[in-house]
């Protein structure tokens, strides 16, 4: 290259340069405002879920004045407690009632009935159950008493239901509905409709307080609730039961016997003396199944009382009466299922409440006088 061309090249060169100067420098993007953008677009999600939450968890009707009975039976947990209380309309948002049982520190859920409202929010009708507030719990119900005559079971329910004791004991020998209940329950047989039977459900509503709700305010709602908890305690010792030799019936009959002769401590000692009597062929001489007769509690009976030809009087007649006498708890059957194995064929309660075994008539005699009883054959075993 001759040094003309070396010289254009380099003139070259600088005009290329000074072009290239000459350009406007494009200007680096700020990181920074990216950053921001992003987060304002999470806090604007958090602030949105924060709210969605919130109002998921307010009340359904602010306004309402309604009274919503809830039963909320034993061992639900949180989880179910949400069902039940969307069912009955007091849920607005399923899942956010959902994280808030999950997260909302509720340990110590209360089995109740409760009187709540659409006007209350979840968390506070979740702290009345988690607190069991008195305020919100359903006063009104029914005691089934442990001891108690059919006959006095209808009458403590038609202080609680809008129906008379007579109108509750026709319903309960109507040959229709017990058949339905048969059919229902494994333990009711065709021996509840035997023509000796006074009342067929006699014995078969457990005794317990049941709790008077929209769902049992009627006389089958009520009936069903006490023979579905009967069916609970039955169908733990179904095994128990069928190991025995007893069917049901027979069981329930000599367990409400078993009841009104003693105290839950001694149940099992009588139980022992009503089994050796019936291995023996013997009469259980139970004056409370005369007393049953003729719809009495315990109290000295008339001779033509005790003569009666009645099937319930097992003064007169060996073996089992028709039916149970009265209604039943769990203790009471597993005292009859698992009686003391003794000979004693005797017994009396003297004064102090002390029961007193004999094995013959002559060991009877001698308790009656030792322990300053009149001899009355209504406190014989």
């Amino acid at each position: 290259m001759s040094r003309v061309e070396r010289a254009e090249a380099r003139e070259g060169r600088a005009e290329r340069q000074q072009v290239q100067a000459e350009k406007p420098k494009k200007k680096k993007k700020k990181s920074g405002c990216g950053c921001l953008a992003l987060l304002i677009l999470v806090l604007a999600v958090l602030v949105g879920a924060g709210g969605y939450y919130t109002l998921g968890l307010m009340p359904v009707d602010p306004e309402s004045d309604e009274k919503v009975i809830v039963e909320i039976p034993n061992g639900s947990g949180a989880s179910a407690i949400v069902e039940i209380l969307d069912d009955a309309g007091l849920v607005k948002n399923k899942f956010c009632a959902k994280v808030n049982s999950r997260i909302g520190g509720y340990n110590s859920l209360k089995a109740n009935t409760y009187i709540l409202s659409p006007s209350m929010s979840f968390k506070e009708i979740m702290h009345v159950i988690n607190t069991e507030d008195f305020e919100y719990i359903s006063k009104e119900s029914i005691e089934v008493k442990d001891g108690a005559r059919l006959q006095q079971v209808a009458e403590a329910m038609a202080e609680q239901l809008p129906y008379t004791a007579d109108e509750i004991l026709e319903k309960w020998s109507d040959k229709k509905y017990l058949n339905q209940l048969i059919e229902r329950y494994w333990f009711l047989t065709d021996d509840i409709l035997d023509k000796d039977i006074m009342y067929p459900l006699e014995g078969y509503l457990y005794a317990d307080t049941y709790f008077v709700t929209s769902d049992n305010s009627d006389i089958e709602g009520f009936t069903e609730m006490c023979l579905d908890r009967m069916d609970e305690v039955l169908s733990e010792r179904r095994s128990e039961i069928e190991a025995s030799g007893f069917s049901v019936h027979e069981l329930l009959t000599l367990t409400s016997i078993v009841t009104k002769e003693a105290t839950a401590e001694d149940q099992a000692g009588v139980a022992g003396v009503f089994m050796n009597r019936l291995d023996k062929g013997m009469s259980l001489g139970s004056d409370v199944t005369v007393c049953y007769i003729f719809q009495e509690d315990r109290v000295d009976l008339k001779v033509s009382q005790l003569e009666s030809t009645n099937p319930y009087n097992t003064r007169k007649f060996a073996g089992l009466p028709p039916g149970p006498i009265c209604q039943v708890v769990a203790d009471a059957i597993d005292a009859t299922l698992n009686y003391e194995k003794h000979n004693y064929l005797f017994f009396i309660t003297d004064e102090q409440g002390i029961v007193r075994y004999s094995e013959d008539e002559a060991g009877h005699e001698s308790n009656i006088n030792e322990h300053g009883l009149v001899k009355d054959e209504d406190e014989e075993g």
